[in-house]
Protein backbone atom coordinates (compact mmCIF):
# COMPACT_ATOMS: atom_id res chain seq x y z
CA UNK A 1 0.00 0.00 0.00
CA UNK A 2 1.44 3.62 -1.02
CA UNK A 3 1.28 6.10 1.39
CA UNK A 4 3.12 9.64 1.34
CA UNK A 5 2.87 11.57 4.72
CA UNK A 6 3.67 15.37 4.17
CA UNK A 7 5.12 17.13 7.60
CA UNK A 8 6.56 20.54 8.39
CA UNK A 9 4.07 22.99 7.38
CA UNK A 10 3.21 25.96 9.39
CA UNK A 11 3.06 29.52 9.57
CA UNK A 12 6.37 32.12 8.77
CA UNK A 13 6.54 35.33 8.50
CA UNK A 14 7.92 36.89 4.80
CA UNK A 15 11.05 36.27 4.25
CA UNK A 16 11.07 33.16 6.41
CA UNK A 17 11.94 29.46 5.72
CA UNK A 18 10.87 26.06 6.62
CA UNK A 19 11.65 22.58 5.10
CA UNK A 20 8.62 20.26 4.23
CA UNK A 21 9.50 16.29 4.59
CA UNK A 22 7.38 13.34 2.72
CA UNK A 23 8.11 10.08 4.22
CA UNK A 24 7.25 7.59 1.33
CA UNK A 25 6.56 3.82 1.81
CA UNK A 26 5.01 1.30 -0.55
CA UNK A 27 6.23 3.29 -3.52
CA UNK A 28 9.44 1.43 -5.16
CA UNK A 29 11.68 3.37 -8.04
CA UNK A 30 9.73 6.41 -7.30
CA UNK A 31 10.65 9.77 -8.73
CA UNK A 32 8.69 12.62 -6.69
CA UNK A 33 7.01 15.77 -6.83
CA UNK A 34 5.93 18.67 -4.91
CA UNK A 35 2.89 21.07 -5.76
CA UNK A 36 1.01 23.43 -4.00
CA UNK A 37 -2.94 24.79 -4.30
CA UNK A 38 -4.09 28.19 -3.03
CA UNK A 39 -7.47 28.82 -2.11
CA UNK A 40 -9.32 29.26 -5.04
CA UNK A 41 -6.50 28.32 -7.61
CA UNK A 42 -6.05 25.22 -9.40
CA UNK A 43 -3.20 22.37 -7.80
CA UNK A 44 0.34 23.84 -9.49
CA UNK A 45 3.87 22.32 -9.92
CA UNK A 46 6.37 23.76 -7.39
CA UNK A 47 9.70 20.97 -7.93
CA UNK A 48 10.14 17.57 -9.24
CA UNK A 49 13.35 15.19 -8.79
CA UNK A 50 14.19 12.49 -10.34
CA UNK A 51 14.49 8.53 -8.81
CA UNK A 52 18.38 9.01 -8.21
CA UNK A 53 18.03 12.45 -6.96
CA UNK A 54 20.26 13.68 -9.60
CA UNK A 55 18.09 15.75 -11.71
CA UNK A 56 15.17 18.10 -10.74
CA UNK A 57 13.36 20.74 -12.48
CA UNK A 58 11.79 24.03 -10.63
CA UNK A 59 8.92 26.27 -11.63
CA UNK A 60 11.19 28.79 -12.69
CA UNK A 61 8.43 31.99 -12.36
CA UNK A 62 8.05 31.34 -8.90
CA UNK A 63 10.36 29.63 -6.71
CA UNK A 64 13.43 28.94 -8.62
CA UNK A 65 16.50 30.12 -6.35
CA UNK A 66 14.11 30.31 -3.39
CA UNK A 67 13.23 26.54 -2.97
CA UNK A 68 15.40 23.25 -2.71
CA UNK A 69 13.95 19.60 -3.53
CA UNK A 70 16.08 16.87 -2.13
CA UNK A 71 15.86 13.09 -1.41
CA UNK A 72 17.47 10.36 1.23
CA UNK A 73 16.61 7.65 -0.40
CA UNK A 74 18.05 5.30 2.65
CA UNK A 75 14.95 6.96 4.72
CA UNK A 76 12.83 6.98 1.48
CA UNK A 77 12.22 11.15 2.38
CA UNK A 78 11.60 13.63 -0.08
CA UNK A 79 12.52 17.37 1.43
CA UNK A 80 11.18 20.85 0.14
CA UNK A 81 13.59 23.71 1.45
CA UNK A 82 11.63 27.16 1.18
CA UNK A 83 13.50 29.81 1.90
CA UNK A 84 13.01 33.76 1.82
CA UNK A 85 8.73 32.91 1.66
CA UNK A 86 6.63 35.42 0.07
CA UNK A 87 2.92 36.25 1.35
CA UNK A 88 1.89 34.80 -2.24
CA UNK A 89 3.93 30.95 -1.45
CA UNK A 90 0.96 30.55 0.90
CA UNK A 91 -0.95 27.47 -0.02
CA UNK A 92 -1.67 23.36 0.57
CA UNK A 93 1.56 21.84 -0.13
CA UNK A 94 1.47 18.35 -1.78
CA UNK A 95 3.74 15.78 -2.19
CA UNK A 96 3.16 13.21 -5.14
CA UNK A 97 5.54 9.92 -6.43
CA UNK A 98 5.02 7.65 -8.87
CA UNK A 99 6.64 4.66 -9.99
CA UNK A 100 9.64 5.17 -12.90
CA UNK A 101 12.21 2.37 -14.27
CA UNK A 102 14.25 5.83 -16.02
CA UNK A 103 16.31 6.79 -12.61
CA UNK A 104 16.67 10.49 -14.38
CA UNK A 105 13.37 11.44 -15.43
CA UNK A 106 11.83 14.34 -13.44
CA UNK A 107 7.91 14.69 -14.16
CA UNK A 108 6.36 17.95 -13.88
CA UNK A 109 2.86 17.18 -14.72
CA UNK A 110 -0.11 16.53 -12.19
CA UNK A 111 -1.24 13.92 -14.03
CA UNK A 112 1.76 11.68 -14.16
CA UNK A 113 1.23 11.30 -10.13
CA UNK A 114 -0.93 8.83 -9.20
CA UNK A 115 0.17 8.62 -5.45
CA UNK A 116 -0.88 12.08 -3.28
CA UNK A 117 0.35 13.09 0.31
CA UNK A 118 -2.92 14.62 2.90
CA UNK A 119 -1.29 18.33 2.06
CA UNK A 120 0.18 20.44 4.68
CA UNK A 121 -1.05 24.02 5.00
CA UNK A 122 2.04 26.93 4.76
CA UNK A 123 0.92 30.48 5.56
CA UNK A 124 3.29 33.15 4.93
CA UNK A 125 1.68 35.93 7.16
CA UNK A 126 3.38 39.45 9.25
Amino acid sequence: QVQLVESGGGLVQPGGSLRLSCAASGVPFYAMGWFRQAPGKEREFVVGISQSGSNTAYDADSVKGRFTISRDNANNTVYLQMNSLKPEDTAVYYCAALRSFNRWRVFTSRGDYPYWGQGTQVTVSS
